[in-house]
């Protein structure tokens, strides 16, 4: 991944571990769109400790923190939304079933 984002265009990954599960299962992919609105809830891409992870965005009382979905993960708080890369809005799937949206078009849960 090149630093920064991506053009600031949504673009592909997929999940290389089962932090996100059951929700987000290992081999997945999921879209990222870094101009998206960040929300309470938001699945999002952060920059944390030199490398790029997935996690759910949960606002506390004044301060950020991300988590796994997967007990035995590490909390992360943060101070500021300055380390988040973008929101995922889609998990695309072989088949139209398996596919799912996150946020609507106009940006909103």
């Amino acid at each position: 991944m090149q630093d920064g984002n991506c053009g600031r265009e949504p673009y592909a990954l997929r999940v290389l571990d089962d932090s996100m599960s059951p929700e987000f299962r290992e081999g997945c992919i999921i879209i990222i769109n870094p101009e998206g609105v960040i929300v309470d809830g938001s699945y999002v891409l952060a920059h944390y400790q030199e490398e790029y992870i997935f996690r759910q965005l949960v606002f506390g009382d004044g301060v950020y923190i991300l988590q796994a979905l997967e007990d035995g993960h590490e909390i992360i708080e943060m101070s500021d939304l300055s380390a988040i890369e973008g929101v995922i809005i889609q998990q695309a799937g072989r088949r139209r079933s398996e596919r799912k949206h996150y946020v609507r078009l106009d940006g909103r849960p």
